[in-house]
């Protein structure tokens, strides 16, 4: 069994760190097998755990937490965010996203509307201005992306955003922000380069080709 679980008290809080390279099979043995150690450092009091290391999804801290409270009835945070967007990351990282979960939106999103997923976003059509796109992955969009699009919305700097056209005033990648500035051009006929592909690079910064 791989240990990718330790356990150190700190403070007034019992952490509990998982190493970032492990999967979620490997993490669900390795607690249950850690428990007992877990137990042992408890008497009477309920000292609270926090759960940090590896970024999770909400699945997945949903089943560290219910392995943890079957055997005690303490408080469990997590340094992962549940929540999408720039105000939830706790910490940026870079993690390759061999194969992800997709949610595929049949049909542009519309100005207004906000599409939301852990996995990667596939928009069969536009996402036009006013709308949202904000995945915790990749996105990637068929058609123009005019609107908000955050990729990497937990803090993955390897996320990307790809689209037919990307026309927006602002991406996201992570917790790396990018404004898209419109030139203007003398010539009328002149066509601006169009860009389809944005990344962060090695320096960390958000870069449109």
């Amino acid at each position: 069994m791989k240990n990718c679980i330790s356990i150190n008290l700190k403070k007034d809080t019992i952490i509990v760190k998982v190493s970032e390279n492990a999967t979620q099979e490997e993490i669900k043995e390795c607690l249950k097998k850690k428990i007992e150690d877990l137990k042992e450092l408890y008497k009477d009091e309920k000292t609270p755990i926090q759960v940090v290391g590896k970024v999770l999804n909400n699945a997945e801290i949903d089943e560290i937490k219910e392995i943890i409270n079957d055997i005690l009835d303490v408080k469990v945070d997590f340094e992962s965010p549940r929540t999408l967007g720039l105000h939830g990351i706790k910490k940026a990282f870079s993690r390759e996203i061999k194969s992800s979960d997709t949610k595929f939106q049949k049909g542009s999103v519309r100005s207004g509307q906000k599409l939301e997923y852990e996995g990667s976003i596939v928009v069969i059509g536009d996402v036009n201005g006013g709308a949202e796109v904000i995945a915790g992955e990749n996105i990637i969009v068929l058609g123009s992306l005019r609107g908000l699009a955050h990729a990497g919305a937990k803090g993955n700097k390897e996320a990307i955003i790809a689209a037919n056209q990307i026309d927006c005033p602002q991406i996201r990648i992570s917790n790396v922000i990018k404004e898209i500035e419109r030139k203007e051009t003398e010539n009328e006929n002149e066509s601006a380069e169009i860009k389809t592909y944005a990344y962060i690079n090695d320096e960390g910064e958000l870069v449109l080709e």
